[in-house]
């Protein structure tokens, strides 16, 4: 999976510079237009474009993921499919559904203030973490990152014998916030409740981390501690190690892919 992630990424982003290659002179035709055209005041699709352009990258990136998790949410309010969101969108290794959940779970949350709290994290370090990777490769550690985290609870779970279902995007989001943290350790962060103390993105990778471990060693069930861990170890060897050994060597798929571009472009006589 992790694999067809990265592969799919490299081929958007290349497909992505193309097309913007493609349209510059259409978009430069479209601005001067737009600026002789009359202006209508008050349009709704005005002020959303307007909203939407002064959103940060990283902003825009994720907000396809937060609506995604927002409509899994609505899902579980549904009772007709109760069955099918405890089948597929929690992951527990004693279900008859193993795969599908361990990326599903992670676009899935009971609780309001579960959601809440994992899509305003998100939100937070959605800037740093596109401007960091960039949305393709970005795209690709997140959904790698659900997996992986999902799959190091699954082993917590059969280790302990503790099969319980859970869900949630903390694995994923765990992975961003380690990242973040790793390539800027004196980075300043303070908890939304308490504005007032700061302390460096260094220290709070640490107590995290301690956090779920003495979590994991003690069976304490408030969270599922080894999908945290899996997501935090996940983004440290990613942003350490993991992007020169992946993204980095990116370039004979993407060649091929141009290649086979091309040549399916001259067949067609284009």
């Amino acid at each position: 999976f992790t694999g067809s992630a990265f592969g799919s990424a490299a081929i958007w982003q290349y497909e992505a510079l193309k097309s913007r290659v493609q349209s510059y002179l259409e978009e430069a035709r479209a601005d001067w237009l737009d600026r002789i055209r009359p202006q209508k005041r008050g349009d709704l699709r005005k002020q959303v474009n307007s909203w939407w352009n002064n959103l940060s990258e990283g902003q825009r990136t994720v907000t396809g993921i937060i609506a995604a998790n927002v409509f899994v949410f609505c899902l579980w309010r549904l009772p007709g499919m109760r069955r099918i969101m405890f089948t597929y969108f929690t992951s527990d290794p004693s279900s008859r559904a193993l795969c599908s959940p361990m990326l599903l779970s992670t676009f899935s949350h009971f609780s309001l203030f579960h959601m809440a709290a994992n899509m305003y994290v998100l939100w937070s370090f959605s800037s740093s973490i596109v401007s960091l990777l960039g949305c393709e490769q970005f795209i690709a550690v997140y959904l790698s990152a659900g997996v992986i985290s999902s799959f190091v609870s699954y082993v917590a779970k059969m280790a302990t014998g503790r099969f319980e279902p859970s869900l949630g995007a903390s694995g994923a989001i765990m992975t961003v916030l380690a990242a973040v943290c790793t390539k800027m350790p004196e980075a300043k962060l303070a908890i939304i409740f308490l504005p007032m103390f700061t302390f460096t993105a260094g220290s709070a990778l640490k107590a995290i981390i301690a956090f779920d471990t003495a979590g994991l060693a003690l069976g304490w069930r408030l969270f599922d501690h080894a999908a945290h861990l899996g997501g935090a170890l996940f983004g440290m060897w990613y942003v350490t190690y993991g992007h020169e050994l992946i993204w980095k060597n990116r370039e004979p798929l993407v060649k091929a892919w141009h290649e086979m571009r091309t040549k399916n472009t001259g067949k067609g006589g284009g």
